[in-house]
């Protein structure tokens, strides 16, 4: 163990060392249809022009400039172009071609005059308003060009880009891999949601939060279960997510230094190096930080606290950015934006604070935060109440209310 794990890292310098050196574990080739909310692997070049011809943009008549200078005019109508079905043929003097939206404009004309400013027979149209050269012509790579790079390594693949690289004519699209997310959640006082709770049994909540967390976040999610604090038990629930390919083992609970805090022992006789034990951080102190070299491939791991809040903060500030840097994503560090105090704080200490607080709007606008009186990491309804959490630096001094602070919003 490094001596790095025998001090209390501030926060900051804590996420820079779980993000340094991060690399996407690799591409996969994945179907157009499943790729929506994937990030791009590399950037994309178009395989065609779009359009690939001169197209009318308009139902109408496909006619040459210089024969409707004179108004009205009447043209011989020589055919038509149809969607899929251009005209066989050129436009020459006197004539015109019936043409219709997305059609190709055929040879010999230049503008299109739409068919309200017509009237037609089967033999003839008359064109009775004039319209200016090129006029509702789409030319050919107006959208883009072969060739042309339309989207960028990185990109989220969302609804639009998608319709972009179907017209750019990718069927398959290079995607980062999604990480593996491994999580295991430990503890012998846990059961399952809807079962009964026997003396001294809570029900695990972390479990679900943590989960759709990764989710969202862009990992493919392997749910470990609940392990009990023994280290067989837990050392076997290690090499099972590492046989499964995982590139992020998550664990919550276990992680401070108790006679039962089984997480770091276990995963260092395992062979992993931590870097981080513990950080200078209200809620979250205890988080566990470390890698694994195995078969050439980096694991890492991350240990969140067991107490509910604490877990989910951790994971926003440190686990969330990891796992979108592993899939490729620009990662979501922690934002703070301005706000107004809502109501008197004392010194801080020694840890950085994220107070889960409210927020409501000023006289002038301003936000204003008020944090709860209580702000135990146990209590994790606090959390879904609060709007925000209201940041407090290491030795903070006494805040009055009205004076300017910082907020953080997380989900």
């Amino acid at each position: 163990m490094s001596n790095t794990t025998n001090r209390l890292i501030p926060a900051e310098e804590a996420l820079n060392i779980v993000l340094a050196g991060i690399r996407p574990p690799g591409i996969e080739h994945v179907p157009l249809g499943d790729a929506h909310e994937r990030i791009l692997g590399s950037d994309l070049a178009s395989l065609r022009t779009q359009p690939p011809f001169d197209a009318s943009a308009m139902d109408g008549y496909a006619v040459r400039q210089e024969d409707i200078q004179s108004l009205p005019a009447s043209l011989k109508l020589i055919g038509q172009s149809r969607a899929g079905e251009p005209f066989d043929g050129s436009v020459g003097k006197g004539e015109a071609v019936r043409i219709f939206t997305g059609a190709v404009v055929p040879e010999g004309a230049d503008s299109i005059v739409i068919q309200e400013n017509t009237t037609a027979d089967s033999e003839l149209t008359t064109v009775n308003s004039g319209v200016e050269a090129g006029k509702f012509i789409r030319k050919a790579g107006l959208d883009f060009k072969q060739g042309e790079v339309l989207l960028q390594e990185g990109n989220a693949l969302t609804s639009s880009r998608l319709a972009l690289a179907a017209s750019m004519n990718h069927a398959t699209l290079p995607v980062f891999r999604k990480p593996v997310v491994a999580l295991i959640s430990t503890g012998d006082e846990l059961v399952m949601p809807g079962q009964t709770t026997g003396e001294g049994q809570i029900i695990a909540s972390n479990t679900f939060g943590l989960a759709a967390s990764i989710t969202k976040c862009g990992g493919q999610l392997i749910d470990m279960g609940i392990v009990v604090d023994e280290r067989e038990a837990l050392s076997g629930a290690f090499e099972d997510a590492i046989n499964r390919n995982c590139d992020v083992i998550v664990t919550t609970g276990g992680a401070s230094v108790g006679d039962h805090d089984l997480v770091l022992p276990v995963a260092e006789a395992l062979g992993f190096e931590f870097e981080i034990t513990k950080i200078a951080m209200r809620p979250g102190k205890p988080f566990l930080f470390g890698k694994l070299q195995r078969d050439g491939k980096t694991i890492y791991m991350t240990g969140l606290a067991g107490n509910p809040v604490s877990s989910l903060v951790g994971f926003n500030v440190f686990v969330k950015p990891l796992v979108q840097l592993l899939g490729g994503q620009k990662p979501e560090t922690v934002t703070m934006q301005s706000a107004i105090l809502g109501r008197d704080l004392p010194e801080n200490d020694e840890r950085a604070e994220y107070m889960r607080a409210t927020l409501e709007r000023g006289e002038n606008g301003e936000r204003i935060a008020t944090p709860f009186s209580s702000q135990d990491s146990s209590m994790l309804a606090n959390l879904v109440r609060a709007d925000c959490l209201l940041y407090r630096p290491v030795k903070a001094p006494a805040a009055r209310k009205g004076e300017a602070c910082k907020i953080v919003f997380i989900e």
